[in-house]
């Protein structure tokens, strides 16, 4: 049972248990005055009157015999209470249909309407760097919307898009995954692959064959997503950035033009930028809506040019991540990834993304300071390292950077899911708190509205000393 929620004013709970308790005490003290009147004016016989005094417990000196006593008498009401409480309540725990919602969540929801989560936080991105984030934030009093790319043509999304001109359902189905209440067979089963080649079905995941046929009866994807969230009970929201058919498009530095997010990572090419096919598609509404009342909008991580881009270039979506109060953070990758961002550091990351939708869309950068583990863990012939720190002056303090130790040590070209979840949640209640000070202050001085926050280069455990960016285990950046 959730303590707080007990104790909150107006539950109609404690009153009748302190009445109730009050109830027993003058009861008790009544049978007391009588035991006691009894016992002073009636002479017991002598034969009894040992098992009168063990009884009494007078071989027990005062006042341990009356604590003795209370102590009993509590363990009573307290066992007694509850168990029958169990057996009044028992009808009433059969019909929630295996729920594990406490007591005291529900009462607390009939009284004062549905209980309000911490924070709301939408995660924009795609592949598996959204999912190892999702996984970490259910865990946390959150309400999650998760803004998915639909730009994937390769594998089973890809045929499945095609044959059946649909939106690619394979990052969202990883996402309901990540969100569900506890992954076990249920969440195994979407996630199993067929792998019989001379099979027609080799290749596809159940979870994207259940989506698809989930479309084609209800005649809608977004309501083949909202039920398939129903299936796994996912602690959240997913939708996709849009429901147009959109290709993920890019132009290389030698002038060349790719098309689709499979041959774009195939060419191993540097890219200069990426586009959509068509341009501007428009936006899913409810994904507009949720970043517009978010407390915390997350960019990545996962891959640059072909999972978060291509959210950020769908029309007005950008627009809503900038209009927003809510702490903006882009979440740079652990690795580089091969065809993509081959020889990136941090700096270049956060560059490209200003690049292709402008500065200030985000407050602050989350970057690992702890890259040992990703130096010590990659082989050469993977062509991948670790994201370095250097060049973050280049930032010329657009954005905050925030240098924390994410990465998972077992493997550690991904983020720890605990660990970055944590750092997030940390960043916005510190932005939150220093948004609602500056209001307060400004309005006390008389200034009216204050100014946008200043973005200046920040680190997590440490001073931040002029002219560096420093992190624990991490050399000097120099600015």
């Amino acid at each position: 049972m959730n303590l707080r929620m007990w104790l909150r004013p107006g539950m109609a709970i404690k009153r009748w248990i302190l009445a109730l308790l009050m109830g027993l005490v003058l009861t008790s003290l009544a049978i007391a005055m009588a035991l006691a009147w009894l016992y002073r004016n009636y002479e017991f016989p002598a034969s009894l009157t040992n098992f009168v005094q063990t009884v009494t417990l007078q071989f027990i000196p005062h006042p341990y015999r009356e604590i003795l006593m209370a102590a009993v008498g509590l363990v009573f009401i307290i066992g007694g209470f509850y168990q029958l409480s169990r057996s009044l309540l028992a009808p009433f725990w059969d019909t929630r249909n295996g729920d594990d919602q406490p007591l005291a969540e529900i009462i607390q929801a009939h009284r004062f309407g549905p209980r309000q989560p911490e924070m709301r936080v939408v995660a924009i991105g795609g592949g598996t760097g959204l999912s190892t984030l999702l996984r970490g934030l259910k865990h946390r009093d959150l309400d999650i919307t998760a803004v998915v790319t639909v730009g994937d043509d390769g594998g089973s999304s890809g045929r499945l898009r095609t044959e059946f001109n649909m939106p690619p359902p394979g990052d969202i189905r990883n996402c309901i995954v990540a969100l569900a209440d506890s992954e076990t067979l249920m969440s195994d089963l979407f996630q199993y692959r067929f792998e019989q080649e001379s099979s027609t079905l080799d290749g596809h995941s159940f979870g994207n064959l259940f989506i698809t046929a989930l479309t084609q009866v209800s005649g809608s994807f977004e309501q083949a997503v909202a039920e398939t969230s129903r299936v796994l009970a996912i602690r959240g929201k997913v939708m996709p950035s849009s429901l147009a058919n959109i290709t993920v498009c890019a132009e290389m530095v030698d002038g060349t033009t790719v098309q689709g997010e499979s041959a774009i990572v195939e060419e191993r090419r540097k890219i200069k930028r990426v586009f959509l096919d068509p341009r501007g598609p428009s936006p899913y509404e409810p994904a507009l809506l949720s970043i517009l009342s978010a407390d915390l909008i997350i960019l990545g991580p996962g891959s640059l040019y072909t999972s978060v881009l291509p959210n950020m270039l769908v029309d007005r979506l950008s627009d809503a991540v900038r209009a927003s109060k809510a702490a903006r953070v882009y979440v740079c990758n652990v690795a580089t990834q091969r065809g993509e961002t081959d020889e990136f550091e941090a700096v270049d990351h956060v560059l490209a993304l200003e690049e292709h939708v402008g500065r200030g869309i985000v407050d602050h950068v989350l970057v690992n300071s702890n890259l040992e583990p990703t130096k010590a863990f990659v082989r050469p012939e993977w062509e991948v390292r670790e994201v370095g720190l250097s060049g973050l002056d280049r930032l010329d303090g657009s954005v905050r950077v925030v240098l924390e130790d994410v990465v998972n040590r077992e493997f550690p070209l991904r983020h720890d899911p605990e660990k970055l979840s944590h750092a997030l949640i940390q960043l916005a209640q510190e932005h939150r708190h220093a948004r609602f000070r500056s209001d307060a202050d400004y309005q006390n001085e008389g200034l009216g509205k204050r100014p946008e926050l200043a973005r200046q280069p920040i680190e997590r455990n440490g001073t931040h000393k002029p002219g560096t960016l420093r992190a624990p285990g991490a050399k000097e950046v120099q600015r």
